[in-house]
C-alpha cells in the first residue's frame, strides 16, 4: 500500500526503507531536503512540502509522522490538518505522552480524521530485525494499516493493544522497564569492574549469553560495547540522557499507588549522573564533618 511518512531520523529512515523492501509505496517528507533526496535515491516518492506529500497519496489518506515528541509533532499535526479530509488517518509513531493521545483523538475524530498511536521499539536494529509495535487507536483505524505494522515487525512483533492512547502507554511502560533492567546490569558490570579479578568484561557478557537466565538483548548489545571500547569503557562520558517515557511511568505508578522503586531510582541515578559534582553529596560531607567530625575532601 502507498502512505506518506514525515521524519527520516535513524528511525524513520530504516523504517522507510523496510516498508519500501517490503513491497510498498512511501512518499516522504522531511523538515531538511537532503534527507528526502537520499530516500529517494533508494525508492522512496520524494516531497519537499507538506501539500506535495499528501498529494502523493490516494483517499482515503495515511500519513505515518515520526518526528520528536512534544512541540515538533503537535505543529505537524496542525500542517497536515490544512491538507487532509475526513476519512483521513494519521498515525503518530514517536514517543508520545499518552495524554497527549487522549486528547488529540476526539480533537481530530471532530474533523472525521482517524488517529493512531504506534509505539516503537527496535532503534537502529530495526531495519535488520524488525520493530516491535504496540498499536493504540479504534479497531476501524488500525485494521487497514495492518499490512503496513506487519510489515515493519517481526514475526509475531506488532500488536493492537488498545483504544486511543493504548499503544503509547505500553511503550511507555516498555520504557521504564528497560530504565531498571539497564540500570541492574550496570550496577552488576561496575560491580565486577571494581573487584581484584581482572575480569573479561566482554567474555562474561557473552557468556551470559548462552544459557543464562539473565540472557537478553541488552546484555549483547553490553558485549558489544565491551568489545569496541574496552572494559573501562574510557572513551566515553557517563552522562545518561532520558527522553520522558521513565519519568512518564514514574508519576503513572504514583497516580495508580503503585509501588515502583527500582525504575523509580533508575531514572534518579540517570538524574545523578549529568552532576559534575553532586551538591546533595557535599551536603552529606558536611554534615558527617559536624557530628562526627569525619573528614573531608576539599576542592
Amino acid at each position: 500500500m502507498r502512505i506518506g511518512f514525515i521524519g527520516l531520523g535513524r528511525m524513520g529512515a530504516n523504517m522507510v526503507r523496510r516498508l519500501i523492501r517490503d513491497g510498498h509505496e512511501i512518499a516522504v517528507y522531511n523538515r531538511t531536503p537532503e534527507k528526502t533526496r537520499e530516500m529517494a535515491g533508494e525508492g522512496a516518492i520524494p516531497a519537499f512540502t507538506i501539500a506535495e506529500l499528501v498529494g502523493t497519496l490516494e483517499k482515503p489518506r495515511t500519513v505515518w509522522i515520526m518526528v520528536p515528541a512534544g512541540d515538533a509533532t503537535e505543529a505537524q499535526i496542525e500542517d497536515l490538518l490544512e491538507h487532509l479530509e475526513p476519512g483521513d488517518t494519521i498515525v503518530d509513531g514517536g514517543n508520545t505522552n499518552f495524554h497527549d493521545d487522549q486528547r488529540r483523538h476526539p480533537a481530530l475524530a471532530a474533523k472525521g480524521i482517524h488517529y493512531v498511536d504506534a509505539g516503537v521499539s527496535g532503534g537502529i536494529w530495526g531495519l535488520k530485525i524488525g520493530y516491535c509495535l504496540m498499536v493504540g487507536g479504534e479497531r476501524a483505524a488500525v485494521e487497514p494499516l495492518e499490512p503496513v505494522f506487519r510489515s515493519l515487525a517481526p514475526e509475531n512483533g506488532y500488536l493492537h493493544v488498545g483504544g486511543p492512547g493504548a499503544g503509547h502507554y505500553v511503550k511507555m511502560v516498555h520504557n521504564g522497564i528497560e530504565y531498571g533492567l539497564m540500570q541492574a546490569y550496570a550496577e552488576g558490570f561496575e560491580i565486577m569492574h571494581a573487584s581484584d579479578y581482572d575480569l573479561d568484561l566482554a567474555g562474561i557478557s557473552e557468556l551470559w549469553m548462552q544459557g543464562s537466565v539473565v540472557r537478553s538483548w541488552l546484555l549483547e548489545l553490553a558485549g558489544r560495547a565491551f568489545r569496541a571500547n574496552g572494559s573501562d569503557l574510557a572513551s566515553l562520558k557517563g552522562y545518561v540522557a532520558d527522553s520522558g517515557e521513565g519519568r512518564w511511568t514514574v508519576q503513572e505508578a504514583i497516580d495508580h499507588d503503585v509501588p515502583a522503586p527500582v525504575i523509580t531510582l533508575s531514572l534518579l541515578t540517570r538524574f545523578r549522573s549529568r552532576q559534575d559534582d553532586s551538591y546533595g553529596a557535599k551536603v552529606l560531607a558536611a554534615l558527617r564533618n559536624e557530628f562526627g567530625g569525619h573528614a573531608v575532601k576539599t576542592e
